[in-house]
């Protein structure tokens, strides 16, 4: 007889044969001095930095690192991107920087740059790198898959790290973003002063043989932290260079003739043992000291909270007034004295006309369809912590493979929904639902990448990573999209619950909050009220450079959100019934789907109070981006809204008696 004590024992026998794993790119890397570097499998010596671009707040076009003159070193040795960090721009290629584990470093010179007044080549260098610290370009270096960040503090409590440093600084009357690094009393205004050297501070962990299952003694140890200090050093001797000289290096304004400027790089390496931090959370001083993420969690759960309990409200109102109307439906029609009908049931022979443009429709909901899978498989994922920071371009893969893989989705939805509205044009179904929606996002990814190209930008898409996404899609997804569709359209057709009458009914004259615009501005107020919190950290992540890891509050905000598109749609679509409207695809469509133009107005303040972008083609990118993201947020909020309406009215009519 098994009993419950061998099970806990055989519980505990296979436990002990579970090997731990890493996910991808989150694997620790064990680094040991030369002394203790008996084995080169299991520990290295060298620490690899990488660069990667710059960007700014004041301009949404970023540039490679070389393009500003740095010190540059052999880029065909750049580790391999994957797709979604080609997407998004990220350009890690290796940098001159030579650094050793445990190997302090006093003052050390990276390369010498040398401007020319007579070159207009050196000029123009020159210019860039003024025009870098004028907007306030910022470096992003990345250690041991770790950012090296820059910690100061902020308001004199708080310290906050940050995951780039500037490249520089220019004196100004207003924000003297100089001072806290340069003394600037006796600067004049608008003069450039260019950080040249970092103070390079990396802390490890030594673990023991049992921790790590290797064990290195002194010797060795895992990164923990990689923290910078950026300065500005006038090197006036070459030979023998003086880290501890603070002389600021003041960029000329101009050089003539014959004039020439010189630039030297340098660093310094500083190594300190830290045994209370463990290299699993090494993550978390990043992540606590981010601006804004210290909002108060009770604010956020009191918002969820009251989201939740309008939901719950709506939904009770909703069915205790749905079930009294059903019973006295039902009732009057078993009496013998049968009363005349009144209310949705009115039109029970009008509900499900097909509407117009039903092919559009039809084309929408399947791409929506695509969309929602896709949110969703990327949240599971993020949720798993396959897709955090430190798995760079992993989030982006995750969406584009799930698109594309979720193509005979969007086609299966849209044949389903086609059908059902009596079409008979399938190939123009099927054509249409693999390319509107796709083309449109791509037309203006297209365009987007043009005025990159034109700027020199490093987000700009190489052609041949353009190549491979429309490979994905003409060869991955439209094929899928086909097959979805043909099994779409074998199907049965959709048989309603009631009959459709040969003459469309009339529509009396509708009040203020039934008409349809009012209905559908009104439709998309709550859903949105339960993401601006979450919009707010998604927009500083993607324009602000600051990390996006709240995934499991994210996946829960999607889940209300899903919710109360639903609810909200219902209701709405209720009363328009009620009042003898039977209009309701469209605007069961629209009226959730209007979620997206609040998120529109959201990110034009968030464009407005948060940033500071002046120039044309920056602003052209923003809003360029933003339609992209509104388009396909409109096609996710008016299916999902779509759906529950379009089940809620195929019940309330299948639950009553109709002649």
């Amino acid at each position: 007889m098994i009993t419950t004590a061998s099970l806990f024992v055989c519980a505990l026998s296979l436990l002990t044969c579970v090997k731990a794993f890493y996910l991808p790119g989150l694997a620790p890397v064990n680094y040991c001095s030369k002394t203790g570097e008996d084995n080169a499998n299991t520990c290295k010596n060298e620490i690899p930095l990488y660069v990667n671009r710059l960007n700014t707040e004041e301009s949404v076009i970023p540039f490679e690192y070389h393009h500003f003159d740095f010190c540059t070193t052999d880029e065909t040795q750049s580790p391999v991107e994957n797709l979604g960090q080609v997407v998004f721009g990220e350009r890690i290629r290796p940098s001159p920087y030579k650094l050793n584990f445990m190997e302090n470093v006093d003052c050390a010179a990276v390369c010498t740059k040398t401007y020319k007044g007579s070159n207009p080549e050196s000029l123009k260098k020159l210019n860039l790198l003024k025009m870098g610290m004028a907007l306030y370009y910022q470096h992003h270096w990345i250690l041991d898959n770790m950012p090296v960040t820059w910690c100061y503090l902020v308001d004199k409590e708080k310290t906050y790290c940050s995951t780039g440093f500037p490249m520089g600084c220019q004196v100004r009357r207003d924000l003297d973003t100089c001072t806290p690094i340069v003394a600037t009393n006796q600067a004049p205004v608008g003069a450039y002063f260019l950080f040249n050297h970092v103070d390079i501070e990396i802390t490890y962990h030594s673990g023991a043989e049992e921790e790590w299952g290797v064990g290195f003694g002194e010797n060795g140890g895992r990164i923990i932290s990689a923290k910078i200090k950026p300065a500005s050093i006038r090197h006036t001797n070459t030979e023998k260079l003086d880290c501890s000289a603070r002389t600021p290096l003041e960029i000329p304004n101009m050089l003539t003739g014959d004039e020439t400027f010189s630039i030297t790089y340098s660093y310094h390496v500083t190594f300190h043992r830290n045994n209370t931090i463990k290299w699993s959370s090494r993550w978390d001083y990043i992540l606590e000291s981010m601006p804004h993420t210290n909002i108060q969690w009770f604010s956020i759960l009191n918002s969820l909270v009251i989201v939740l309990f309008l939901s719950g409200m709506v939904a009770m109102i909703l069915l205790r007034t749905l079930h009294k109307d059903i019973a006295r439906y039902n009732q009057m029609e078993c009496g013998e004295d049968a009363q005349e009908e009144f209310g949705w049931k009115l039109v029970h022979g009008d509900v499900f006309r097909p509407p117009r443009r039903g092919m559009l429709l039809a084309v929408f909901l399947g791409s929506g369809a695509q969309v929602f899978g896709m949110t969703l498989v990327t949240l599971a994922f993020a949720c798993l912590g396959f897709l955090s920071p430190a798995n760079r371009g992993a989030l982006m893969t995750c969406a584009l493979v799930a698109w594309v893989l979720l193509g005979a989705a969007a086609g299966y939805v849209s044949a389903r929904i086609y059908k059902s509205f009596g079409g008979r044009r399938w190939k123009s179904n099927i054509l249409l639902t693999s390319m509107v929606c796709p083309g449109v996002v791509f037309s203006l990814f297209f365009i987007m990448n043009l005025v990159l190209w034109g700027k020199g930008s490093s987000a700009a898409i190489p052609f041949s990573t353009l190549l491979a996404l429309l490979a994905l899609w003409f060869g991955v997804s439209v094929p899928l999209t086909f097959i979805g569709a043909y099994f779409g359209f074998r199907k049965r057709i959709l048989d309603h619950p009631v009959r459709t009458n040969q003459i469309p009914r009339q529509i009396p004259e509708q009040s203020l909050y039934t008409q349809a615009v009012p209905g559908v501005v009104m439709g998309g107020v709550l859903p949105f009220g339960c993401i601006f919190i979450q919009l707010f950290f998604i927009l500083n992540s993607l324009w602000s450079s600051q990390m996006y890891y709240m995934f499991g509050f994210l996946f829960l905000v999607f889940v209300i959100l899903v919710i109360t598109c639903s609810e909200t749609t219902i209701l709405l679509c209720y009363f328009h019934l009620c009042a003898e409207d039977y209009h309701w695809w469209w605007r069961a469509f629209l009226s959730s789907g209007s979620t997206a133009g609040y998120l529109f107005v959201y990110c034009c303040h968030y464009f407005v109070t948060k940033l500071n972008i002046e120039d044309a083609a920056s602003t052209f990118l923003y809003f360029g981006y933003t339609l992209i993201m509104v388009f396909l947020f409109f096609l996710l909020t008016g299916t999902i809204g779509f759906m529950a309406c379009f089940w809620f009215v195929r019940k309330i009519y299948s639950v009553v008696k109709v002649d």
